[in-house]
């Protein structure tokens, strides 16, 4: 009879495409992925995996066998939610991507809840960016996933991901005091055409976004430094090396030198969490939902 556990591990190696990918899905070493496809070669008696290069890849054989193994993964888990949903209460384990500003602004919260309202129920979390933890919600690598896009630039969601809008986060403009706006109680984007900008890295949305946005407002941005977190670009723009938007949803304190501007025309991110259609029947999911939901509420005011 075939391992379902090492199923697991043949259809991770398939969506990832290495050993080591399939490794950090599902949370393993390297070494636990390569013993356990040896244990399902010798279950099935034929070879799965193939050098290639420098990695592997599957064989016929692995590739037919991994095809089968994302069908049993998918039905086992939909049995999994209708236990689930049959008792009647959170339990089991829940696995949420979170951006970083939503870990530090809403998930504390939220985590506090749920652990009081379903001490059955265990949450594990992993910071994300959106695009990541999406795309592990259709894997099935993540139950939830926190994510974000702006006023003006939507976010694809996958068709089999289920949304639910959280909240609105305004975004400031981040300058050093001594900017010359910095005493202003109000700004344009269009007014910072000659400065420096501290922006995301490249690739990911919210630099596209920031592009975008400066773009049409007939500014060319001039990307001088590029910062994962939001801390690291106020600490520049403090330094004096630029200007940075900043949200408002988990900023903590800012450096006493840097001055934060609204935009007259408000600068906002839409907050949301995403979840797999066939998920909705959970227990966990829907706890999980209205806890970040509460959470939004009393952020919100």
């Amino acid at each position: 009879m075939l391992n379902l556990e090492r199923l697991r591990t043949l259809d991770a190696l398939a969506r990832h495409g290495s050993v080591s990918g399939a490794a950090e899905g599902l949370h393993v070493t390297t070494s636990a992925v390569s013993q356990q496809m040896a244990k399902l070669e010798r279950e099935v008696g034929q070879p799965l995996l193939a050098k290639y290069g420098r990695g592997v890849r599957l064989t016929d054989a692995g590739r037919l066998l991994a095809g089968h193994a994302a069908r049993i993964i998918s039905q086992v888990e939909l049995a999994q939610a209708d236990v689930e949903a049959q008792r009647g209460c959170a339990v089991g384990e829940l696995r949420i991507g979170a951006f970083p500003t939503a870990m530090r602004g809403l998930l504390p919260d939220t985590l506090t809840g749920l652990r009081a309202d379903h001490p059955e129920l265990r949450v594990r979390v992993r910071e994300m960016e959106p695009e990541e933890s999406m795309a592990a919600v259709v894997r099935g690598d993540l139950d939830l996933a926190l994510a974000i896009d702006w006023y003006n630039k939507r976010m694809p969601v996958p068709g089999e991901l289920v949304r639910a809008h959280l909240l609105d986060d305004a975004a400031d403009v981040a300058v050093p005091a001594s900017h010359p706006l910095a005493d202003r109680t109000e700004i344009s984007l269009a007014e910072f055409a000659e400065d420096d900008w501290v922006s995301w890295n490249e690739g990911q949305f919210c630099h596209e976004w920031l592009v975008f946005t400066l773009r049409g407002t007939g500014i060319e941005p001039r990307i001088a430094h590029i910062a994962e977190e939001h801390h690291t670009q106020l600490a520049f723009v403090e330094a004096g090396l630029g200007v940075c938007i900043t949200p408002r949803l988990g900023r903590g304190p800012v450096p006493p030198g840097v001055r934060l501007l609204p935009v007259c025309d408000t600068v906002r991110r839409h907050v949301y969490v995403v979840w797999r259609a066939d998920a909705d029947r959970r227990p966990s999911v829907r706890a999980a939902v209205d806890a970040l939901r509460a959470t939004a509420a009393r952020i919100e005011g």
